[in-house]
């Protein structure tokens, strides 16, 4: 499984979420300028990357599911 370049891809893509989450989190409990500025759109790119990981994560699953 982890010899294939498509785990990498889902991992990679789940990472991001972590990190653009992470983002986010920090923003708003900082607050200030920042987080009035960009929580939205930081909301907004955490659930497209979010869909992006979920939708790669099924394609992996569904193809790769016998496979060793």
């Amino acid at each position: 499984m982890t010899s294939n370049p498509m785990f990498y891809v889902t991992l990679i893509a789940c990472l991001v979420v972590v990190v653009v989450l992470m983002v986010g989190i920090g923003g708003f409990a900082k607050g200030g300028d920042f987080n009035r500025k960009y929580a939205n759109k930081i909301m907004r790119l955490r659930i497209l990357m979010q869909f992006i990981a979920v939708v790669l994560i099924v394609v992996f699953a569904f193809f790769f599911r016998g496979t060793n």
